[in-house]
């Protein structure tokens, strides 16, 4: 029988060399999401503007989406990850400040799609008025 109280070999996390990674980039009307995961869609690294510090309006900014995304791209780098591919959803002001950041942190920018929502012919209007 085996002791269930037994350490277990901890198992180290292996970086790999020019890992190829997708970057998601939510950009609301009041805060900018920057996820970044592996080909499989595993999320390995996130950050946010109000995760760093931005309170209130200045969340919104496309300032403080720059300052979360240079923070995330160091990160990123270290771990290995060379080339992104960036996904942008939203209609948020913190759309292109991160894309420049996470560029000047030296990872290579292999794909950018954008996936906004629009509606095709909107909602139904209300009913008309009657007086």
């Amino acid at each position: 029988m085996v002791n269930q109280f037994a350490k277990r070999a901890s198992l180290k996390k292996v970086r790999k060399r020019g890992f190829k990674g997708f970057a998601y980039i939510t950009a609301t009307f009041n805060n900018t999401f920057i996820n970044i995961t592996d080909e499989k869609g595993n999320s390995l690294l996130w950050s946010s503007a109000g995760g760093n510090g931005f309170k209130g309006a200045k969340k919104r900014t496309p300032f403080a989406a720059q300052s979360a995304s240079e923070k995330l791209g160091k990160r990123a780098y270290d771990q290995g990850i060379r080339q992104l591919a960036i996904i942008v959803k939203g209609p948020g002001r913190g759309r292109e400040a991160p894309i420049r950041a996470l560029h000047s942190c030296g990872l290579q920018i292999v794909l950018l799609k954008d996936i906004t929502p629009f509606p095709h012919n909107g909602c139904r209007p209300p009913k008309r008025r009657r007086v």
